[in-house]
């Protein structure tokens, strides 16, 4: 199920969008802001947009775009950058490497802060479907990176990383492996406010236990974390449990266990727990709560901004996350 389109804005900059049917004519006004051949509009000068480079199935291939982008962007200026479809499905072969080429000209984007990987919608690719690399290397590449987000977690590789600079890390995936649940949680960010994993189906690779997201519930290696998302997935109840006695919470300014199987079992477990009251939100959306349950949470918590919206009815027996192949 996807419930993602292609971003229209980033970081609070509109998207700009280059691809196989778009360039930036050579005449501009020395600012990296050009006219789009095809279209007639003008693009924003580079600093002042997030730059969208992709391209589509069976189109022109994503290095040949990336380098038309290298030629005509003034990308010492660009600050956002998001990578969209380069051909990441498990259906092609011999495509590029995205972190190869990003990685290899990171000296061209002094700037860079904010990076998403991924920008892929289920037209394009299945969420399942995209095939990614160790992305390691884009920490050391990048070290001033404030941002990064991926989308998809087949084939993804993480080591432990050290950053000082990064504030958000965000996953999206329908089955985030372990093994990135537990690179994470041992690395080395100080400065990180905002972390969202997409623990995702076991039949898609999701195999993390509530035991691997022990280093993110104790808050010790995440001092500065202001915000937690551990979502769809399919123990959301036993992550709900834990999260209730989780000593990072009370420290939290909002949490989301949105998306995945959260029943009646699960939101009791959160009443039960610590008071959440000093939560500014708490996104609980897509979940199998009775309307008695749902009730008993929003008079738990007058305070606090609950989204309890998409009350999911299960199939039978049959309980479902949102977002898995």
């Amino acid at each position: 199920m996807a419930i993602y389109q292609h971003l229209e804005e980033y970081v609070g900059l509109p998207v700009a969008t280059f691809n196989e049917d778009t360039g930036i004519e050579e005449e501009d006004d020395g600012r990296g802001a050009g006219t789009d051949p095809v279209s007639g509009e003008d693009f924003p000068p580079a600093g002042e947009a997030a730059w969208f480079v992709g391209t589509s199935f069976d189109e022109e291939p994503f290095g040949d775009v990336w380098a038309r982008f290298m030629e005509t962007v003034d990308t010492t200026e660009v600050t956002a950058l998001i990578i969209g479809y380069w051909g990441a499905s498990y259906e092609l072969e011999n495509v590029p490497d995205p972190v190869e080429m990003l990685t290899g000209a990171a000296a061209s984007f002094p700037k860079l802060r904010s990076l998403f990987l991924g920008d892929i919608t289920g037209e394009e690719a299945e969420i399942s479907w995209i095939e990614h690399g160790d992305i390691t290397p884009l920490f050391a590449a990048f070290p001033d990176l404030e941002r990064l987000e991926v989308r998809g977690a087949q084939g993804l590789v993480l080591d432990p990383v050290k950053s000082d600079r990064l504030k958000v890390l965000r996953f999206e995936s329908g089955g985030l492996p372990a093994r990135i649940v537990r690179a994470v949680g041992a690395s080395d960010l100080p400065n990180l406010e905002h972390l969202d994993l997409w623990l995702g189906s076991a039949n898609y690779g999701g195999d993390a236990t509530v035991a691997d997201l022990a280093p993110f519930l104790s808050g010790e290696r995440l001092p500065a974390l202001r915000h937690l998302g551990l979502e769809d997935s399919e123990i959301q109840d036993e992550v709900a449990a834990a999260v209730a006695g989780a000593p990072v919470v009370a420290r939290l300014e909002s949490l989301s266990l949105a998306m995945g199987i959260l029943t009646d079992r699960g939101a009791e477990a959160l009443l039960a727990g610590q008071p959440l009251t000093h939560l500014r939100e708490l996104d609980l959306h897509h979940h199998f709560l009775s309307d008695a349950m749902i009730e008993r949470v929003r008079a738990a918590l007058p305070g606090v901004e609950v989204d309890l919206d998409d009350q999911a009815k299960p199939d039978g027996d049959w309980h479902y996350i949102a977002v898995s192949e």
